[in-house]
C-alpha cells in the first residue's frame, strides 16, 4: 500500500508526464546490433512496436492529442523499419532468418493501412487485426532468439521487453473499445494481459542477479503500474479526458521497462 507522501511524490511525476507529452524513441536503435542480447532487445521492441503504432493510430482517430500521437506514430513506423533491416541482417539461423523474411511481408502489409490514408473506423478495424499478425511473427522471432541465446540474461532480456509490449497492447483494446474499433467493450485479452503483467513483474523482481539499479527501476515501474491499472479501470467513454490518461500512463510505463530491458542486456556484457 502506498503511503500518502509517496502517492503525492507519483502523482507529481504522473502529472509531469501530461506536460512533457509522449516519450520520443530518437535515442534508441542506433547502434547496429552488436550481441545475441542486443538483438533479443530489438527484437523484443519490435513486438511492442506492433501495439503502439495501433494505439498511436486509434489516439489519432479519436483526437487524443493528436499532434503528439502523430509523431509517436510516425517516429514508431520509422523504428520498426530500421530495426527489421538490422534483424533480418543479424539473423543466425535460416529459421531466424525465415520468420523474419515473413515479418517483413506482413509489415509492408500493416503499415500501408498505418499510413495509406486519415485514420478512420472501417480502416481502423483492419490495423487493429493487422497488428495482431505483426505481433505474432515479431514474438516468434523474439522466442527464437532467446533460445539460440540459451542464457538467463537472454531470458530476462525477452521477459522485460515483453513488459512493454503488454502495456502497449493493453492500451491499444482500450483505445480500440473507446473508438467502438471491434466493439465498444474492453476485450478479454487486456485481462489476460493485466495477469501476464503482474506475474512477470513478479518474476523480474525477485530474479537474483539484479543489480541496485534494476531493483530501483523495478520499484518504479510498479508505481507506475499502480497509475496505468487505474487509467485502464476507467469506463469506456466519449471522454477524451479518459483516453488521454491511458495514453500518458502507458507512455510512462514504457520509458521506464525500456530503461529495465537496458539494464538487463548491458548486465549481460
Amino acid at each position: 500500500m502506498l503511503n500518502f507522501s509517496r502517492f503525492l511524490s507519483i502523482r507529481r511525476s504522473i502529472s509531469a508526464v501530461f506536460l512533457l507529452g509522449f516519450i520520443s524513441f530518437s535515442g534508441f536503435a542506433q547502434a547496429q546490433i552488436a550481441d545475441i542480447n542486443s538483438a533479443i532487445n530489438k527484437a523484443g521492441r519490435e513486438r511492442m512496436l506492433s501495439q503502439r503504432m495501433a494505439k498511436a493510430y486509434f489516439q489519432v482517430g479519436l483526437g487524443v492529442d493528436t499532434d503528439r500521437s502523430k509523431s509517436a506514430l510516425d517516429a514508431s513506423i520509422s523504428l520498426f523499419d530500421r530495426q527489421l533491416v538490422e534483424l533480418k541482417n543479424f539473423a543466425p539461423t535460416p529459421e531466424i532468418k525465415d520468420t523474419y523474411q515473413k515479418l517483413e511481408k506482413s509489415w509492408l502489409a500493416y503499415k500501408d493501412a498505418l499510413v495509406g490514408a486519415a485514420p478512420n473506423q472501417a480502416n481502423g478495424k483492419k490495423v487493429l487485426e493487422l497488428s495482431e499478425e505483426v505481433l505474432a511473427l515479431a514474438h516468434q522471432g523474439t522466442v527464437q532468439l532467446e533460445k539460440h541465446a540459451g542464457t538467463t540474461s537472454g531470458r530476462l532480456v525477452n521477459i522485460s521487453g515483453r513488459q512493454r509490449m503488454l502495456s502497449q497492447r493493453m492500451a491499444k483494446f482500450y483505445q480500440a473499445a473507446a473508438w467502438n474499433v471491434g466493439g465498444n467493450q474492453l476485450s478479454p485479452e487486456v485481462e489476460k494481459s493485466r495477469k501476464e503483467f503482474s506475474a512477470a513483474l513478479l518474476e523480474l523482481s525477485a530474479a537474483p542477479s539484479n543489480t541496485q539499479a534494476l531493483r530501483e527501476e523495478l520499484e518504479l515501474v510498479k508505481q507506475q503500474w499502480f497509475f496505468f491499472e487505474n487509467a485502464l479501470n476507467q469506463r469506456i467513454s466519449t471522454d477524451k479526458t479518459l483516453a488521454t490518461n491511458v495514453a500518458t500512463t502507458s507512455e510512462r510505463i514504457l520509458q521506464t521497462m525500456e530503461n529495465v530491458v537496458g539494464l538487463y542486456e548491458k548486465s549481460s556484457r
